[in-house]
């Protein structure tokens, strides 16, 4: 069978169990990345099968966020948090966007290359000035090595790193700046301790492609002088605290009276 880049596939190996689009073919290697999960990952050519087409869900999951729209609009207004999204996959990046606007949340969205995210963070912070940063792409961790804590062992995590640590060089209160960073199977504990308010992934599975952006749209459309919930804002993620964890964290919005 021929395979061509942008083919929808999945692994016989894996039992099938996610479907991935084709990123690049390299003599008999493939390299892939999730459709609807931020994984990469690399396969043989004899071991990949086409897939015909996947559902998108992005639809049920916006929905379900449309609560935070339940606002007392006839005496009130609101500020939400701004946010600067930026993410190594432009087809994610384009449903985190969409994401954005149907919560009428501002937000820039930049696609960099996970490896270059560190080297332009710091004028973007200028450009944009968000009170959140989405720092985000693709990531794996090697399931065949028995040390979780070596970042060796992972894709991107080494970038999603370095990316923080600049962020936290323009702005060091986790308060002021909130950043969200990682991907699939991404070593949270050393996002955390670089500097991110949240991260995946806890429990090293893979988070779903809005993931990161159903955080940081909690955070944009809470209340500045509020701590949001910790618990129930992870719930909203696909995987719950298994993909994504977090601190205790205030919200961004500004609430404005009168109308």
């Amino acid at each position: 069978m021929n395979f061509k880049v942008g083919d929808l596939v999945s692994r016989n190996s894996h039992n099938n169990d996610i479907v991935f689009r084709i990123n690049k073919i390299i003599d008999s290697n493939v390299y892939l990345v999730g459709v609807n999960v931020r994984l990469c990952a690399d396969a043989d050519l004899n071991d990949i099968v086409k897939v015909d087409q996947i559902e998108n869900d992005d639809n049920e999951i916006i929905e379900r966020n449309m609560g935070f729209l339940n606002m007392d609009r006839e005496n009130y207004f609101y500020i939400p948090g701004k946010i600067l999204h930026i993410d190594g996959d432009s087809i994610y990046l384009k449903r985190c966007m969409n994401f954005y606007k149907k919560l009428n949340i501002k937000a820039n969205g930049v696609v960099i290359h996970e490896v270059n995210i560190s080297k332009r963070i710091s004028e973007l912070i200028e450009e944009y000035k968000p009170d959140i940063i989405v720092i985000t792409g693709h990531d794996s961790y090697s399931l065949k090595s028995n040390n979780k804590y070596d970042l060796k062992n992972y894709e991107n995590t080494i970038h999603f790193i370095s990316a923080i640590k600049e962020a936290r060089k323009y702005e060091k209160s986790q308060d002021k700046l909130i950043i969200i960073a990682g991907a699939c199977q991404s070593n949270y504990e050393e996002l955390i301790k670089a500097g991110a308010n949240f991260a995946s992934s806890p429990k090293r599975i893979n988070i779903h492609a809005l993931d990161p952006a159903i955080i940081a749209s909690s955070i944009a459309l809470s209340d500045k002088n509020q701590s949001i919930d910790l618990i129930k804002t992870l719930e909203k993620t696909k995987y719950g605290s298994a993909g994504i964890g977090g601190i205790i964290t205030n919200g961004t919005m500004y609430v404005g009276y009168p109308r």
